[in-house]
């Protein structure tokens, strides 16, 4: 009867086998009609084989989860296949239209991925945050089943190759998950020691150890095979060991590539004859020799089984350094051009033969094991990893009022407003205010979190007092952790914010249990964390972001913290829908909705839906210090809707307009003040009040592409705004920010557009003077206003500086 360890040997030539015919079809026999490589990555996907083969069919339990290596799709898709959780439809099509993806992928690929990867390091990091995201659950009580029962704790792994270890992000977050006490993460470090372009310093390995010892982590180094370590106990084998252990990378690389007759002579050569150790050598084939030495513990199953097995009982950090050769098991192996290398047709029919596939039956799944299918597929149908059914969770909608309460001054600003709309939340009992998990990287405070953190307090595993209260010194703030906490404190770095958000925006499917995450931090610094914001949306992870202070408006902390391209950045990411109100009744009717909008799942996402209203997404608030005078009105049903579909008629123009302007955010008074100094001299003035130039611009884009196909009355919330407005008309436009944010209003009804906003760094100064400056203040407008209505001259119009 064949053991366990037999059939991982069976199935490791198979997935092997599989993710390298998946790639060569792609490239060699599929017809892809434009002739542009399609790649895939073979010898990337080949360093894993025995890694994953080990992690999947042995180690990882159900509510385990992973984030794979991005180059090694193939080999991922090919075990999801043999576990009956992939099409060869979807194989066939790989890096093709509807197929299985080029990288891991929640949102494009059929099969089971936990964890989106591509961009190297994001998928590493995520892990990290997941596992306290997990923590964050744990701690408050939740994560039952259905039953009411405790789901057992998973680990949270990640694969990773040895030069994704360069991205800053992972050691971002290993600094955080210190802090904040990490547990039940694994990372698997394929050390192949080659990276896209090179082969990788000597001695890394000795950085990596200490480097994780230093945070916490068990590290365990997988280095030698079983070959290996039988051979170091024969004489001469400590010689032969010493040898291996001071061959630098790029010989290793190149004598791997070269074979057992390289192997042979660089021995003897370096060794010498020695009695032993010569025999040693001598005593095996080329063949055998090129074995020896390339049985590497990360190809090596029974090496990788202890590795895991061993550290299967505790749920400290542990990182495994496993020794592996890029491209093992194919002719590609060990050359230092490998990795966007493919093998040829002639090396693949090679490879077929030595694996006893036969021509026509490459995808059959049993196809050249040498052990019975019925064996191997009640092992499959035991796999610990493949039971319990889905490991997408879900958790129920949580009802949201409609209206947030919230105290409105006279005079406020949309950030003291969020403050303020946070602080009612943190007073109410609600479920959904249990739900919310506030997070930010060491601006807490100056993003107006600090009420909220006040009632709702700091999260930790443990508790900590908080020192200045304990010690009676007067604060503003209360700073006390403890596991029923409701913020958690990041330090000053924004990836790490943006991938907790991942994480934290994935629980209802990661864990069951909804989370509802909002994060703060400065509106320029959305530039530093960019990869990880639009990683996070990629994954359709769900939490909201409010970015403030943003724009010239601050300032006094000039053009380092004086954000330009930001409104569109939020108009171009997917899944993010973007809001800039200028008033705090706007903005609670918007959060109220946000909070809706980010647990809506109401299936695939297509055009038909471009507004995603069904499917929901996350949100961005870019939000202003600037405090404006509050307009008193009571909030209508039309009202909410308008400011939710992104624009409304503050003044709606008459009959004979001649000129509108549309404002976005903290430029408001400047808007209003202009429509009344162009008044007397221009008639039937209209003020559209856009909160969302976003949302306006998707609706319109996703209008059109509606009447493209045959639904002729399709109309956009903006078309419908501007129906009325003659064509003769024309529009001045105003943001702090970037002009073409509203640019684009113009085309919608073939009106002239006269598009004012910032395009260059900012400066300190007073707002006059720096709105003067960049022509975004009241005279400006109305300038704007005569050169594109012309008409009298307007009487209060100034000379521009």
């Amino acid at each position: 009867m064949a053991s366990d360890l037999d059939i991982l040997r069976e199935l490791e030539k198979k997935i092997l086998w599989l993710a390298s015919w998946t790639i060569h079809n792609a490239n060699h026999l599929r017809d892809n009609g434009d002739g542009v490589k399609v790649g895939g990555h073979q010898a990337s996907s080949a360093s894993l084989a025995t890694i994953m083969t080990a992690l999947y069919f042995d180690a990882l339990r159900p509510e385990d989860r992973v984030a794979v290596k991005p180059h090694a799709s193939p080999i991922f898709h090919a075990i999801q296949y043999l576990l009956g959780k992939q099409t060869r439809e979807r194989l066939e099509a790989f890096r093709g239209y509807k197929g299985a993806q080029s990288y891991p992928s929640r949102t494009k690929d059929a099969d089971d991925v936990d964890f989106s990867t591509g961009s190297v390091g994001l998928g590493v990091a995520q892990t990290l945050f997941s596992s306290l995201t997990q923590d964050y659950v744990r701690a408050h009580g939740w994560g039952k089943t259905s039953a009411g029962q405790t789901r057992r704790e998973g680990r949270m792994v990640a694969l990773v190759g040895d030069a994704e270890m360069d991205e800053g992000n992972i050691f971002e977050a290993l600094l955080e998950g210190w802090k904040q006490g990490l547990r039940n993460c694994w990372w698997i470090i394929d050390y192949n020691r080659q990276s896209l372009d090179a082969v990788v310093r000597e001695g890394l390995w000795e950085r990596y150890e200490q480097l994780f010892k230093n945070f916490g982590w068990k590290v365990v180094i997988v280095k030698y095979g079983a070959l290996q370590e039988a051979a170091f106990k024969e004489p001469g084998g400590d010689v032969l060991k010493r040898w291996i252990d001071n061959c630098p990378n790029q010989l290793y690389s190149a004598l791997v590539f070269a074979g057992g007759a390289a192997w042979r002579k660089r021995l003897r050569d370096e060794i010498g004859d020695q009695g032993p150790v010569s025999a040693l050598i001598d005593s095996r084939s080329d063949e055998e020799l090129a074995a020896l030495m390339n049985n590497l513990g990360g190809h090596d199953l029974s090496a990788m089984r202890a590795a895991f097995r061993a550290n299967d009982d505790h749920d400290q950090p542990v990182c495994f350094i496993c020794y592996t050769i890029k491209g093992f098991g194919l002719p590609l192996a060990g050359h230092k051009d490998n990795h966007a290398g493919l093998m040829t047709p002639a090396q693949v029919d090679t490879l077929r033969t030595a694996l006893n596939v036969r021509p026509g039956h490459e995808w059959d799944k049993f196809e050249g094991l040498s052990l019975p299918q019925d064996a191997i597929e009640t092992f499959l149908s035991n796999v610990p990893f493949a039971q319990g059914g889905t490991r997408r969770l879900e958790a129920p909608e949580l009802a949201i009022p409609e209206d947030l309460p919230v105290t409105i001054q006279p005079v406020m600003a949309t950030q003291m407003g969020f403050g303020a709309i946070l602080q009612e939340i943190g007073r109410s009992k609600a479920d959904y205010a249990e739900r919310i998990v506030t997070t930010s990287p060491d601006v807490t405070v100056s993003t107006n979190l600090g009420p909220w953190v006040n009632r709702r307090g700091l999260f930790a595993r443990q508790a900590m007092a908080d020192t200045f209260k304990n010690e009676r010194i007067p604060s503003t703030f209360s700073w006390e952790f403890s596991p029923q906490g409701q913020h958690i404190e990041l330090g000053i770095a924004e990836m790490n914010l943006f991938i907790l958000l991942s994480a934290l925006g994935l629980s209802h499917s990661i864990n069951g249990e909804r989370l509802l995450p909002i994060g703060t931090l400065y509106d320029p610094f959305i530039a530093r964390g960019l990869d990880a914001l639009n990683y996070a949306c990629y994954q359709d992870a769900r939490f909201i972001l409010a970015a403030t202070p943003s724009g010239i408006t601050l300032a006094g902390e000039g053009g380092a913290h004086q954000s330009i391209g930001t409104p569109l950045i939020g108009m171009a990411q997917d899944g993010l829908a973007a809001f800039e109100p200028a008033y705090v009744d706007e903005l609670a009717a918007i959060m109220a909705w946000s909070l809706a909008y980010i647990q809506k799942s109401g299936g695939e996402i297509s055009e038909q839906n471009w507004l995603r209203d069904e499917t929901g997404g996350s949100v961005y608030l870019r939000l202003s210090t600037r405090p404006i005078e509050q307009i008193q009105r009571p909030m209508t049903p039309e009202l909410r809707q308008g400011i939710v579909d992104g624009a409304y008629w503050m003044r709606r123009p008459g009959p004979n307009c001649q000129v509108v302007v549309a404002y976005t955010g903290a430029i408001a008074p400047e808007a209003i003040e202009a429509v009344g100094l162009m008044a007397e001299d221009r008639r039937d003035v209209g003020l559209l009040a856009v909160t969302s130039a976003d949302r306006l611009n998707a609706g319109w884009t996703a209008a059109q592409r509606a009447r493209e196909r045959g639904l002729v009355h399709a109309r956009s919330h903006i078309e419908r705004l501007l129906e009325d407005v003659p064509p003769h008309c024309g529009l001045v436009t105003v943001i702090d920010g970037h002009p073409a944010t509203l640019a684009w209003l113009g085309a919608v009804g073939g009106h002239r557009v006269r598009p004012l906003g910032v395009e260059h760094f900012g400066q300190t100064g007073s707002l006059a003077e720096l709105y003067r400056h960049y022509g975004i203040d009241a005279n400006a407008i109305v300038a704007a206003a005569q050169a594109i209505a012309p008409g009298r001259p307007i009487r209060h119009l100034k000379a521009l500086p």
